[in-house]
């Protein structure tokens, strides 16, 4: 199967920055449409960020357009997710996922580990 592993995620003050980053293994991941979701206590799982496999087209929540930006390197089988001016709500495990590529939004149920991301202001 598919392995997929997060990492970038810390400890931050509101206002700073993190990129979080995913590397997957195993077959045919470079032509995976992938995304970003996050959880925080209490609250349902939430899509952030989907980009598709060539990297043309990028998919964003309202909550984080403007101030995160989904990329990728097939080369290497990662995607990154740099997000800038961080605010206590982004506060919350970020996972990576494969999506299907015209369903961007949704995810298909492969996920990595999580990185935590904590903001305090």
């Amino acid at each position: 199967q598919v392995q997929l592993v997060e990492s970038g995620g810390g400890l931050v003050q509101a206002g700073d920055s993190l990129r979080l980053s995913c590397t997957a293994s195993g077959g045919a991941t470079g032509s995976w449409a992938m995304g970003w979701f996050r959880q925080a206590p209490g609250k349902e799982r939430e899509f952030v960020a989907a980009i598709s496999w060539t990297g043309g087209s990028t998919y964003y929540s309202d909550s984080v357009r403007g101030r995160f930006t989904i990329s990728r390197d097939n080369a290497k089988n990662t995607v990154y997710l740099p997000m800038k001016r961080l605010k206590p709500p982004d506060t919350a495990v970020y996972y990576c996922t494969l999506v299907p590529p015209r369903a961007p939004t949704t995810s298909i149920g492969t996920w990595g580990q999580g990185t935590q991301v904590t903001v305090w202001s």
